[in-house]
């Protein structure tokens, strides 16, 4: 169950930015496991709004591996800036907007376990005029680093295959651009703060356990370790406060929070 806490800051948000004709963009940024989701869920029911993830945006199967071949092997795996499809979060996002009490909406949606697009005939339908949007994401509101943070690497991920920092570049520059440009289009941001990234892997392995019943073994835990890693440098400097929120809720090791403060967009 969402704490009420946080309900109360996603319609604080809703009300700050509601005007007459005017149908708000709330986004919600979190790390894996932070509860963004289920947050994002609870709140869209509870205030009537149209929720989104950023994950059900992700290229194509196919779109990434093109991807791979012409800009870094990295940009195979879903995750970072880079491997989602902003034109379609923009159409969508235009028609959530614009729609009128009898509209319906389609709605991306991505099987992770196909780790592909879902046929749009599958996608869920939002009816009507939503009070507000709701988009979740891990990386939503993150600033660019500079190159000073940014040429060394981190983790064994980025030491063995992205040795000549590429991959990273490439990252952070849709940080400064099309990433920055979606941004820029949030009337406000709701930041899940973890208590540090050390936290994240045991949050992950407790998110897949949750949804397939079944304790996580050590092999998939080290296969899940391996995974964060593509998510480790934009997480730990948006921790470190590399992110534009304007309520920031600071969360325990047991994602319970700890307090919400308004941080005025910075």
């Amino acid at each position: 169950m969402v704490d009420p806490r946080l309900i109360r800051a996603v319609d604080e948000l809703i009300r700050r930015h509601a005007r007459r004709g005017h149908v708000p963009l709330i986004a919600i940024a979190g790390a894996q496991g932070s509860g963004k989701s289920t947050l994002a869920a609870e709140a869209a029911e509870a205030l009537s709004c149209a929720t989104l993830s950023l994950d059900d945006v992700y290229l194509t199967k196919a779109e990434r591996a093109h991807l791979a071949t012409q800009v870094h092997p990295l940009f195979a795996v879903r995750g970072p800036p880079g491997a989602h499809d902003l034109g379609l979060l923009d159409q969508t996002l235009t028609r959530l907007h614009a729609a009128r009490p009898g509209d319906r909406t389609p709605l991306p949606a991505f099987d992770k376990l196909a780790d592909d697009r879902r046929p749009e005939a599958d996608w869920p339908i939002f009816e009507g005029r939503p009070r507000a949007i709701l988009l979740e994401g891990w990386c939503l509101g993150a600033t660019p680093q500079d190159e000073a943070a940014l040429a060394p690497s981190i983790n064994d991920l980025e030491r063995n295959a992205d040795s000549d920092g590429l991959w990273r570049q490439a990252v952070n520059d849709g940080l400064f651009g099309p990433y920055a440009r979606l941004f820029a289009t949030f009337d406000a941001l709701l930041f899940l703060k973890a208590p540090g990234f050390d936290r994240i892997l045991d949050w992950r392995v407790e998110q897949e356990a949750g949804l397939t019943g079944a304790p996580v073994s050590e092999a998939r835990r080290a296969e899940l370790a391996r995974f964060i890693q593509a998510f480790e440098r934009i997480t730990r400097h948006m921790l470190a406060g590399g992110v534009r929120a304007d309520l920031v809720a600071e969360l325990d090791a047991d994602r319970a929070v700890r307090h919400i403060h308004d941080n005025g967009g910075a």
